[in-house]
């Protein structure tokens, strides 16, 4: 029963950001090239402890100049990718400033959405940042949400917001019907990353991942199961569901959460990890040392960092009395405090510059 009405109040809440922003939360450009796989709702296992995350005004909306690609099935066999830096994209024009690009994955068409910076060069191999959604949500959501793009425009970074299966990811234990109906997710970012590399100069020693609840716990997956491909992570109000994680190598790891968070509580609920717990066995698998220093404290948020094998690190940043939201974002309503003492996408980035694979 507390299941069903946190689905019921955070549908609720999810309806409500959607009228306050009208309608409209990430540009109409982008809505219109959602994909089939975007539009599938497959309904979410009532059984599933994980709330849905929720959007909210869009006071930071992007481009709405958004160009519709197709690209060609990129279902490859599963190799890792040399340390060369620049990948086969390095030269091609990159098009239009934001871009939907649409792939085949396990008999489904996926899209992505691309954002480069004003300082892009086709000739030199450049960083990229996944930013995946909360459930019910979007990519575009997420894009006026965390206000990723400004930080890209601003760092020099590739921005790719992929678009979930359902409104949901297949994180493990959460969520929903990408869950349920076991969709490939590691595959799809696989593949995502494939065609990426194909259109963009994309420098494949640096890619990362964040995203916010389900996008978190989705980001937590990719850092156990894509580890030759994914540089470093930074999970935002979403624990790890990958109960039998196992990279093949130590990944950096920073996670930001509110200990005030009602949907994805900081001490975990109904068989979901807490947010120590998690911690904990990301120190366990990245060999860290047993003291922690504190590297960033301002106002309600507190950051401790531990030491790792081969460079890594594994971050916490504490929100004292912070809801279920993105840290200097646009707030999602009814969800909790948002604080100003940090930027979720600033921090994020701020991480993932000191690692390259």
């Amino acid at each position: 029963m507390t299941c069903v009405l946190r689905l019921t109040f955070l549908s609720f809440a999810l309806s409500f950001a959607l009228a306050c922003g009208g309608g409209d939360l990430g540009g109409g450009g982008i809505d219109a090239a959602h994909s089939d796989a975007s539009s599938d709702t497959g309904a979410p296992d009532s059984a599933d402890t994980s709330a849905p995350d929720t959007s909210a005004p869009d006071t930071s909306a992007p481009d709405t100049n958004v160009a519709d690609t197709n690209v060609a099935d990129t279902n490859v066999a599963d190799t890792n990718v040399a340390d060369a830096g620049g990948s086969t994209g390095c030269g091609s024009a990159p098009g239009a400033n934001d871009r939907a690009i649409s792939i085949s994955h396990d008999g489904m068409t996926r899209s992505f959405f691309v954002h480069y910076p004003p300082t892009y060069n086709p000739a030199v191999s450049t960083a990229v940042v996944l930013n995946f959604h909360g459930r019910m949500s979007s990519a575009s959501q997420q894009i006026a949400l965390s206000r990723m793009n400004a930080v890209a425009d601003a760092e020099g970074f590739l921005a790719v917001h992929p678009e979930g299966v359902g409104a949901t990811w297949n994180g493990g234990l959460c969520c929903g019907s990408a869950m349920s109906r076991g969709i490939d997710d590691v595959g799809f970012t696989r593949a995502l990353l494939d065609a990426l590399a194909s259109e963009y100069c994309v420098d494949e020693r640096r890619v990362y991942a964040t995203g916010l609840s389900n996008g978190g716990f989705m980001s937590h997956r990719l850092a156990c199961d894509l580890s030759d491909r994914i540089t470093a992570i930074a999970a935002v109000a979403g624990t790890n569901g990958d109960l039998s994680c196992s990279p093949s190598r130590p990944v950096p790891v920073l996670h930001i959460h509110g200990d005030a968070d009602s949907v994805v509580p900081y001490a975990g609920f109904a068989g979901q990890l807490s947010v120590d717990s998690t911690i904990d066995g990301w120190r366990t698998r990245n060999g860290c040392g047993g003291s922690s220093s504190t590297v960033y404290e301002r106002g309600d948020v507190t950051c401790v960092e531990w030491s790792c094998r081969e460079g890594a690190a594994v971050q916490r940043c504490r929100v004292r009395g912070g809801g279920h939201q993105w840290p200097g974002g646009v707030p999602i309503p009814f969800l909790g405090t948002t604080t100003e003492d940090i930027s979720a996408s600033d921090a994020a980035w701020a991480f993932f510059q000191r690692f390259s694979l």
